[in-house]
């Protein structure tokens, strides 16, 4: 398959670096141009959207926010180039209904969709051990689902808009869960405990979690360079509590978790890892706040 990748972002580098590494034929288009231009000699680069879907079979998306990915596919010039046959990836995390919407405009034209977000950060990119939710036809995920397998393990989930449904579980899953580790850690300093000592210790017993691991020693150490960003955590938490609310349900812990998330972004930290939650907590205590200006890492 000839595939097309869109979005050479944070996360979009490295697994389009793993799909070349594997030998596939790569043609890849970003918005700023430099960021695909990265890999000229090794991949074409598109001069459109239009371009790319008109010359592959396969499309991989991995972009921000599902308004971005709507507007690029949806347009009508590029809708109109999807043939039967045409297999279409969105990895990136967006609401199942809006999944569903593209899905369905891409099956009137015979093409394939499918919702695959991810889960595993940029470490897991760059390691190609990324877990892979994916939705949609099944037909089109076995068809691809080698491809896949080379950025990490794919799983189906269901129908269009299942793998959305699972990426919002994990996200809410490691939203609250940040929130815990920071403020374990928090009340553990403010006790005078050795926060490394205290980290090591819990990782031995029932509180170990991936989280704990990466993210706790990210905020012992103050390292809050971005994996995932503080906006796009925010996003997700948003996206979380809008998809509760149509199915009827209360969530008070993603509930909470988003208010605290909205404090950390409006106190200008958006661009700092999900891990910086540690500073709004912090901001609550009136501990170690940053002068105006400072990096907090």
């Amino acid at each position: 398959m000839r595939i097309g990748f869109i979005g050479i972002g944070l996360m979009g580098r490295p697994m389009v670096e793993n799909l070349l590494q594997a030998g596939y034929e790569l043609v890849l288009w970003n918005r700023t141009r430099a960021k695909a231009e990265h890999f000229s000699g090794r991949a074409q680069v598109a001069g459109s959207v239009r371009e790319l879907v008109k010359t592959c079979d396969l499309v991989i998306t991995m972009l921000e926010t599902g308004d971005v990915v709507e507007q690029l596919i949806l347009e009508e010039s590029v809708l109109a180039e999807f043939s039967p046959g045409q297999v279409f990836v969105d990895m990136s995390s967006i609401p199942p209904a809006q999944a569903r919407k593209i899905a369905a405009a891409l099956g009137e034209r015979g093409a394939e969709a499918l919702d695959a977000p991810v889960s595993g950060g940029t470490v897991g990119a760059e390691a190609a051990s990324l877990s892979i939710m994916a939705g949609g036809p099944e037909s089109a995920f076995r068809k691809i689902e080698a491809i896949l397998a080379r950025l990490g393990t794919p799983r189906y989930m269901g129908p269009s808009g299942t793998g959305q449904l699972a990426k919002l579980a994990n996200q809410s899953i490691v939203g609250v869960t940040i929130g815990a580790v920071a403020e374990a850690l928090l009340l553990a300093r403010a006790g005078g405990a050795d926060l490394a000592a205290v980290r090591e210790a819990l990782l031995g017993g029932f509180a170990q979690s991936r989280i704990l691991d990466l993210h706790g020693l990210r905020m012992i150490e103050r390292a809050f360079e971005p994996g995932a960003r503080s906006r796009v955590q925010l996003k997700d938490m948003n996206m979380i509590l809008a998809e509760a609310d149509s199915l009827g349900l209360d969530l008070p812990l993603a509930a909470q978790t988003r208010g605290l998330y909205r404090e950390l972004v409006q106190a200008g930290f958006e661009g700092l890892d999900h891990s910086a939650l540690l500073l709004a907590i912090e901001g609550r205590n009136q501990l170690d706040i940053p002068e105006e200006g400072e990096t907090p890492c």
